[in-house]
């Protein structure tokens, strides 16, 4: 095998839940192959340098496998090396992320009746 569809690499390396969620993600232009956006057909060869923007955040990883079957966890990390940057960076996003939920202030208790028409009223759906 020297190549496999994008979309199933992605599947299979689990960056995503779904063949079908990866290539969605083609589609909105969340994948780079060597710096270029990546249609899901586009095929990845290994020593390929990909960004991947998921709901995890931001990769910057390089293939080092490929593979059209989608494994266990263990089996998918060695799939892909994730750069040192791109992993400090990630890792800083979530610091930051986790330090603003202190600043963050929440209600002291649940909507009443009336706060709950309001707010859907002002919502618009009622």
């Amino acid at each position: 095998m020297t190549s496999v569809r994008i979309d199933k690499w992605l599947w299979a390396a689990r960056f995503f839940k779904t063949r079908s969620l990866a290539a969605r993600a083609c589609e909105l232009g969340r994948i780079e192959s060597n710096r270029q956006t990546a249609k899901a057909a586009r095929e990845v060869r290994i020593g390929d340098m990909l960004r991947v923007t998921n709901e995890g955040g931001d990769f910057e990883i390089e293939v080092l496998l490929l593979s059209d079957v989608r494994g266990p966890a263990s089996t998918a990390q060695t799939l892909y090396r994730e750069t040192d940057a791109s992993r400090e960076l990630r890792q800083k996003v979530a610091a930051e992320r986790k330090a603003m939920r202190q600043f963050e202030e929440l209600p002291a208790a649940r909507p009443s009746k009336r706060d709950r028409r309001r707010i859907i009223q002002f919502r618009g759906r009622g």
